[in-house]
């Protein structure tokens, strides 16, 4: 019901923001519904952007067989934030070696901690599976006398097939 609700206002913004017959093409924004509103629709073309004045999240909205549908444009902000994480992190293990090495750091530039607690170190990631535990010779033997008894019947089975294929020519 929602998904109706949002392709009406969105189709009713669309058609409010057409040109009129001998009108010229606005390339501003078309606010939702009153001033200020959440989203800001700005035509490129023949389709719309877009832009969530809560979220930031920016969206390519056009018509199709369907009707109108809006698809999200990809966000590069995380991928450039966790970026900018790894190069912080980086540099400060680089201080830790140059210090470690008694080698003075330019002037300026204060040490830092090579790695926070919350995060994982550079360039390995945390390992959430205990340490592995081999199996002893009493379950390894367990685990053969079984892989025996399976192919036994196997075995069983074929030559019953073949036995049976056999009667019938």
């Amino acid at each position: 019901m929602t998904r109706l609700a949002s392709t009406a206002v969105l189709a009713g913004l669309v058609v409010i923001g057409l040109p009129r017959h001998g009108a010229a093409e606005t390339a501003g924004p078309v606010d939702a519904a009153t001033p200020g509103g959440r989203y800001s629709f700005h035509r490129m073309g023949e389709s719309f952007i877009r832009l969530d004045a809560q979220t930031g999240q920016v969206a390519q909205c056009a018509a199709g067989a369907a009707g109108w549908s809006c698809s999200a444009m990809p966000d590069e902000r995380t991928a450039l934030e966790s970026e900018i994480a790894r190069l912080q992190r980086e540099n400060a293990a680089l201080k830790q070696s140059l210090l470690a090495k008694g080698i003075e750091l330019p002037s300026g530039t204060k040490p830092e901690l090579a790695e926070r607690k919350d995060e994982p170190p550079a360039g390995r990631s945390p390992d959430p599976s205990p340490a592995l535990r081999l199996p002893s010779d009493a379950e390894l033997d367990q685990a053969m006398a079984f892989m025996k008894k399976i192919w036994r019947r196997m075995i069983e089975m074929m030559a019953d097939l073949q036995r049976d294929v056999q009667r019938k020519i």
